[in-house]
């Protein structure tokens, strides 16, 4: 079994969003947050080989071996959560409506559901009507086509640059029963396919490339700290929501 090792570190409330703003960069597709004797601590699981370079982007992190037995302890860090009617959690939990379920295994590393910005690009899908074209730009293990296939949007194509992105989401695609188009493109360089809603999870300086080369007439973008919000011109800013220190962000197209 490969090790385990976890990287954390505790900062006090004033330093938190500059933490975070570390390990966003570090992990675009979350990790772990918990509140320790009124400090935050935020944590990476990663294996050996990963270690040398955590150890000089994360300064004064503290660095443990993580025992055998991990397994349970992670299972129960993966709790489902419900978004607007939509069910996202792992595999080995048992949903209470099949057809509002989004089941993601968390041994992946593209993101469960479970992270805030996740949560609020599913409630801003959510709230616009739904029975429309829909592109996912990043989509990572594909839990945010998924959940848009489950709210009703049809055809949903999701597209990411790392051929491993593009085998995962196609897999939970067929775990969960939905049909997706998945491509393989760079959101940044290549073309991409026109939608009447586009949601992008990613960081802030893609997220304003990203709707900069949208052809679409709405677009929903997440992935940066509550505070910041992508601009362009071509766009007009509808709603933020924040979740635990994070934003999300609707806009409509001017174009």
């Amino acid at each position: 079994m490969t090790s385990l090792w976890r990287v954390s570190v505790r900062v006090p409330s004033g330093r938190s969003e500059e933490t975070r703003a570390t390990f966003v960069a570090l992990a675009p597709q979350g990790f772990e947050e918990r509140d320790v004797d009124g400090q935050l601590e935020l944590a990476l699981y990663v294996n050996a080989e990963e270690l040398g370079d955590l150890r000089a982007r994360v300064h004064g992190a503290t660095i443990a071996q993580v025992e055998d037995g991990w397994q349970d302890a992670w299972r129960t860090f993966h709790r489902p959560v419900e978004v607007a009617g939509i069910w996202l959690g792992p595999p080995w939990e048992t949903p209470p409506d099949p057809a509002r379920a989004v089941a993601i295994d968390p041994g992946q590393a593209f993101g469960t559901g479970a992270h805030p910005t996740t949560r609020l690009c599913v409630e801003l899908l959510a709230g616009i009507a739904s029975e429309r074209s829909l592109l996912d730009v990043g989509c990572g293990s594909g839990v945010l086509s998924i959940a848009a296939v489950r709210l009703g949007f049809a055809p949903v194509v999701a597209v990411d640059d790392d051929p491993i992105a593009v085998e995962t989401t196609r897999a939970n695609a067929a775990a969960n029963g939905v049909a997706l188009e998945v491509r393989l493109a760079d959101a940044l360089h290549d073309s991409l396919p026109r939608a009447d809603v586009a949601v992008a999870n990613v960081l802030l300086e893609p997220a304003e490339t990203i709707l900069a080369r949208l052809d679409a007439r709405e677009a929903i973008t997440s992935g940066y700290l509550a505070g910041e919000r992508p601009a362009h011109p071509g766009w007009a800013h509808a709603e933020t929501l924040e979740l635990d220190g994070w934003a999300a962000d609707r806009f409509r197209s001017l174009r």
